[in-house]
């Protein structure tokens, strides 16, 4: 029997064709023979307890000219489908929020989602690596203005980031001289109202901040490093960074261990961990990206692993 696969997303007109991951997980799905479907988040809604969806559709190829072909929208129950790949990108906001629950609702009626509804509203992706403090650099989360300067005398060289972010956005590196402490501090706890994080600065970064894809809670073998620009301090590749493939270190794969039966215990079956030097920073579990660039490197087909995990969890269930 066919498996029908439905996917919520970004705009597929607006991706970049040449490192979308979600393109690649579309792709695997349909060179197994299985059933493709489309969803932007605006297309679900819950009608009288079911939720449903307007969905088209959709098959796709590996031309950068011509990736997909959608056809037309029809409304119909998310429980029609076996799989849902929720792959929209952050913010996580309460937009994001609401469609985990309208997700929820499909799950309860055994849907299976990818990831686990109420694993994405529970892991923020920055705190999420914190419950695992064997893995991670001193860290301090909190809005107290006193608090973070306090870290920052401390540690004398840190990052504040926002928890909420992505790409790399609104990410600072503040030395021991302090310039602008106050500002950033005013603008990123926007005066004391918004929780932020801070980190001890790991000059590993330099080298590459790692990205370690994890399937079903084992890692795949190599880490994408995302190597920053010159005069950066951030490796994500939306910021500029260059993606370089890396067999993992013995240190990798023990942070994956630490993390691995964690994700599977909460039905986490695709997700990215972030690592510099020796330590674990992200835990990314909306929609980890750069499946693309390990596969282009090492001939690998983490698509494919991906859909294989899938199948069998179908199988079980």
């Amino acid at each position: 029997m066919t498996i029908k696969v439905g996917i919520v997303m970004d705009p597929i007109e607006s991706i970049t064709f040449k490192k979308d991951t979600s393109l690649a997980l579309l792709w695997a799905a349909q060179r197994k023979g299985w059933e493709l479907h489309y969803m932007e988040q605006r297309h679900l809604f819950m009608r009288d307890g079911t939720v449903q969806a307007q969905m088209a559709p959709l098959s796709v190829s590996m031309d950068p000219n011509d990736w997909f072909e959608r056809g037309e929208y029809q409304t119909r129950p998310l429980a029609d489908l076996d799989v849902v790949l929720m792959r929209k990108d952050p913010p996580f906001n309460n937009e994001f929020i609401y469609t985990t629950h309208l997700l929820a609702l499909a799950e309860r009626d055994g849907v299976l989602i990818v990831n686990r509804t109420q694993a994405l509203r529970d892991f923020n992706e920055k705190l999420f690596a914190t419950h695992f403090p064997q893995c991670c650099p001193p860290v301090l989360v909190t809005k107290d203005a006193q608090l973070l300067r306090d870290f920052h005398a401390e540690h004398k060289d840190v990052i504040f980031k926002p928890l909420d972010g992505m790409g790399g956005a609104s990410i600072f590196r503040i030395t021991e001289d302090g310039v602008n402490l106050g500002v950033i501090i005013e603008t990123l706890t926007a005066h004391g109202s918004q929780t932020i994080m801070a980190q001890k600065y790991i000059p590993e970064i330099v080298d590459g901040d790692k990205r370690i894809l994890m399937i079903n809670g084992e890692p795949v073998p190599y880490a994408l490093a995302r190597v920053p620009l010159a005069g950066e301090t951030r490796g994500n590749l939306a910021a500029g960074g260059r993606g370089e493939g890396r067999p993992l270190t013995d240190r990798d794969r023990w942070i994956a261990e630490q993390v691995g039966p964690t994700l599977r215990e909460k039905g986490l079956l695709f997700v990215g961990l972030d690592v510099i030097g020796d330590y674990l920073t992200e835990i990314n579990v909306t929609s980890p990206t750069c499946l693309r660039e390990l596969d282009a490197q090492f001939g690998l087909d983490i698509g494919m692993q991906l859909m294989d995990v899938i199948e069998q969890t179908l199988a079980e269930s």
